[in-house]
């Protein structure tokens, strides 16, 4: 049995789950899919196609689900898909997709969405993921699983983002960070691996071979998507065909500072 605030606005047609509590003044559209055991807090608004799995919560004056902020939006169809566990902060924006852009922007489990964060429309982010307070993705970006966004970081449309990467507070990102891999600065470029957050998951061995693999791509001073072609034919690691296969298929191409050369 759910336990709704009477000053609550639940439009005919939304479905609610079984044990959802919903907090004063919250509203939530007719097309709106929310499933079991979630939270939602006081003056939170869910809006539009938007399914949300089980066991989250919506903290107050959150957003999810409004019309994608993008000028050529027309009313189309379009969806906001939100996975299991996850933690969507004070005043947090999410927007659903547009048409050229797939029509879904996606959030998968287990993320921490903290204050102001903005997910612009057809981002998708996979699992554990932190984005701290302010942190604003555009359209079309993507995150794998485990990546880190430090606070009052912007990023740009389309980057990708590889699983267990982090982008240092007040960056600025423009450009696309491969697995595994640390950027910081505005405009933000890589500054190594992120150590911290690999020694939680991967043993010391794979650490070090990744080392390995980083000096290989970003210090021997070699054309990188060249190096990146050889791991990939050469190494046995998963991990390691997982950075170099990230590199070789980037579009907005890889943020690092170049050294010369010693071939």
């Amino acid at each position: 049995m759910s336990n709704i605030h009477p000053t609550a606005i639940i439009e005919n047609g939304a479905t609610i789950g079984n044990n959802v509590t919903i907090g004063p003044f919250v509203t939530i559209s007719s097309k709106t899919i929310i499933g079991d055991n979630n939270i939602i807090d006081a003056h939170a608004t869910i809006v539009g196609r938007t399914t949300i799995g089980k066991g989250n919560h919506i903290f107050s004056h959150a957003v999810v689900g409004s019309i994608p902020q993008d000028l050529k939006f027309d009313g189309e169809d379009v969806e906001l898909i939100i996975g299991d566990n996850n933690k969507i902060r004070e005043f947090t924006l999410i927007n659903p997709g547009t048409l050229g852009g797939g029509s879904i922007t996606k959030v998968g489990n287990n993320n921490l969405l903290m204050g102001y964060v903005h997910l612009g429309h057809d981002v998708i982010m996979g699992n554990n993921c932190i984005l701290a307070n302010g942190a604003t993705l555009a359209g079309h970006v993507e995150l794998g699983n485990n990546v880190v966004v430090g606070g009052l970081t912007p990023i740009h449309q389309f980057v990708k983002i590889g699983d267990f990467a982090m982008i240092a507070g007040a960056s600025a990102l423009s450009q696309d960070i491969p697995p595994f891999c640390m950027a910081e600065g505005n405009r933000a470029t890589l500054r190594g691996l992120n150590l911290t957050g690999l020694r939680r998951h991967l043993e010391r061995d794979e650490i070090n071979a990744l080392k390995t693999a980083y000096r290989e791509l970003f210090e021997s001073g070699k054309a990188l998507q060249e190096s990146a072609e050889e791991l990939l034919q050469k190494s046995s690691s998963e991990n390691i065909k997982k950075l170099a296969a990230f590199i070789t298929q980037s579009k907005r191409g890889i943020p690092f500072i170049r050294k010369n050369s010693n071939v």
